[in-house]
């Protein structure tokens, strides 16, 4: 037996023995390091030792912090204010919708037929010719009848999609102005991807009100003067800030809708969006119908955004970004607007939370950036994860979507592709009830790599053979593997930036989620770049996408589920987010917390007790690869 001593650090970082109680020697050099460890602690401090990021017990502002437990239930829960806001956001999902699948009408490929040939386009026909006499018979043939097609002075259009003009027939964008069509539909979802990644940063910065109320009015310009553009440059860049604006609008409305709700409403009130959003796909053309012509149809889409011009006034900033940034001013009006909206007196502050307010009033607020994200050990990884997940889906369901429709712009194509939506979201009710959010993502990410490659082998032999009918049997597999395609990839993307949303702690939400959507944009982006290139290299970006969706099976059982949990709210709570087994059997396979000791001390020590200050103890089952149950 011999007296311990143990290090402590004062404020200059010095250490001084301080003698302790007799302890029994330790029997190796690994528990005596282990004891030397556990014996380093800083004055003022209560060390309380982490792993996992996990929260203290003893962070101030606690029941402030604690908006879904505490905060909320003190409100009155979900009550008729937080419905009435949700409803709010609901609103606007028709009008996105509607500019979302726009491409379909305002640049659909019209049918042609040429009513005066060109006799003065002698030069094509030479280029033929040259062809034929380097001995290139096949290239001259498909060179000659895409030259023929195309030598043409005036066209007679005939239009699919209900309008009886579009920007191609105004323009006569065929032939060689074809892919100025593809660059209007490119300049799109770059537009959208800017606006996710740097409005979601904005709307973590300023707060999400104003990000919204400057994107309507910005919307509103870009959206009216595309209406009237002269030529299709003019038109193609106003397209790209009308893409930046609505995906401002769409972020910001998509996290107020998830922080307006308890987690046992977050779900179901989201899903109920993604309907509405589909709803406005179906209703679509009726819409197209009615205006016939282009420039009234993009009037018609966008001056209904004046119609949220007023929710500056009718909808409040996010009462959760408030509280987690330290506005606590303007906190405590919003908070006692709720409880007056939800009839709850406030006079008996039995919970303590507007007296603790009271206390915090003087704080200054805060700023937070999503590229705090890279100081971070878990956050990223689940972030990361998410996003290729949510490109892979966008990506591989136009690989399906193209063995279905193959270039048809018919009507049955437009609603059969909207159904397939439709029952997506209605599937993702009962799948997520039962596997919760990441049971359900890696069930649907499964099947949509099953059926990837399924289609992939079917296609690899219709390359490889002749060509059948179109009704032979290997084309209809193909389809009915495109429909199961579809239908998965379509809950994979909607479930990712769901998930998303719940793993991102409320500080950094804009952004993390700006970050998963705009992934979802790049996954879109490859149909207008496989057609501009003329589907050239198709076979090989499915074999691409299909080995993404393996690698999504691979790391989606790697995140932690977030099923009628909280929200975390600060950096730390995100990182504190454990990973919970998805069989039974796999607890067995979990380190223990003390097997794990040894390499994961850089969460007990002083330095890190500094710089996250948020650390404290979790619970006992808890290890470095997540949480044992038994």
């Amino acid at each position: 037996m011999r007296r311990g001593r143990i290090l402590r650090l004062d404020a200059c970082g010095a250490r001084s023995p301080v003698q302790t109680a007799p302890s029994a020697r330790p029997l190796g050099g690994i528990g005596s390091a282990r004891r030397a460890m556990d014996a380093v602690q800083l004055d003022g401090l209560n060390p309380s030792p982490a792993e996992n990021g996990s929260v203290s017990q003893s962070e101030p502002h606690k029941r402030l912090s604690q908006v879904d437990t505490v905060v909320l239930p003190f409100l009155g829960g979900f009550g008729r204010y937080q419905r009435r806001l949700v409803a709010l956001t609901w609103i606007p999902a028709f009008l996105i919708s509607f500019s979302q699948f726009s491409d379909h009408f305002l640049l659909g490929q019209p049918g042609r037929k040429c009513v005066r040939p060109d006799q003065n386009r002698t030069s094509s026909v030479r280029e033929i010719f040259d062809l034929i006499a380097t001995g290139n018979d096949a290239a001259a043939t498909a060179e000659g009848s895409n030259v023929t097609a195309c030598m043409c002075s005036e066209w007679r259009f005939e239009l699919q999609s209900g309008l009886q003009q579009n920007v191609v027939t105004k323009w006569t964008l065929v032939c060689d102005g074809e892919w100025k069509v593809h660059i209007a539909k490119f300049s799109l979802l770059v537009g959208s991807i800017f606006g996710y990644l740097l409005m979601g940063a904005m709307a973590d910065w300023l707060g999400r009100i104003p990000v919204l109320l400057v994107s309507v009015l910005s919307v509103l310009v870009f959206g009216l003067a595309m209406a009237f553009s002269v030529d299709m440059a003019m038109f193609s860049t106003l397209r790209f800030f009308e893409g930046f604006c609505l995906a401002a609008i769409r972020l910001s409305l998509y996290v107020l809708r998830i922080e307006l709700c308890l987690p046992a409403w977050r779900f179901s009130m989201t899903m109920i969006a993604s309907l509405i959003i589909v709803s406005g796909q179906l209703l679509m053309p009726g819409l197209a119908a009615l205006c016939r012509d282009w420039q009234i149809l993009q009037i018609v889409i966008i001056a209904p955004f004046v119609l949220m011009l007023p929710y500056v006034w009718m909808f409040p900033e996010s009462l959760r970004w408030l509280l987690v940034t330290q506005h606590y001013q303007r906190a405590k009006r919003q908070m006692l607007r709720i409880a007056h909206s939800n009839s709850v007196d406030t006079a008996t502050d039995s919970s303590g939370i507007l007296s603790e307010l009271e206390t915090e009033l003087q704080q200054k607020p805060k700023t937070f950036c999503v590229t705090q994200l890279s100081g971070t050990r878990n956050l990223w990884k689940n972030t990361v994860v998410l996003c290729v997940n949510s490109l892979t889906g966008y990506g591989i369901h136009h690989c399906f979507a193209r063995s279905v429709l193959e270039g048809s712009a018919s009507h049955l194509h437009y609603y059969a592709l909207a159904a397939i939506a439709v029952a997506s979201c209605m599937v993702l009710f009962p799948v997520v009830a039962g596997f919760g959010r990441r049971g359900g993502l890696l069930t649907f990410m499964i099947i949509t790599a099953l059926a990837s490659l399924l289609q992939l082998g079917l296609l690899n032999r219709t390359y490889s053979t002749a060509h059948d009918d179109r009704d032979s049997l290997n084309q209809r597999f193909s389809y009915a593997f495109s429909i199961i395609g579809m239908f998965s990839s379509h809950a994979v993307s909607t479930l990712s930036i769901f998930y998303c949303a719940e793993i991102t702690p409320t500080v950094i939400r804009g952004g993390g989620v700006g970050l998963v959507l705009a992934s979802a944009g790049f996954g879109m982006l490859t149909a207008p770049l496989m057609e501009l290139h003329n589907q050239k290299g198709f076979f090989l970006h499915h074999v691409i996408l299909t080995c993404c969706t393996l690698l999504c099976i691979i790391c989606i059982p790697l995140l932690p589920e977030t099923a009628s949990q909280p929200l975390p709210e600060t950096i730390a709570e995100g990182e504190g987010l454990l990973r919970w087994p998805i069989l039974p059997g796999e607890q067995h396979h979990l380190l223990a917390r003390t097997e794990v000791r040894e390499y994961s001390r850089v969460q007990d020590t002083p330095l890190h007790q500094v710089v996250n200050p948020g650390n404290g103890s979790v619970p006992s089952n808890s290890t470095a690869n997540g949480v044992r149950t038994s």
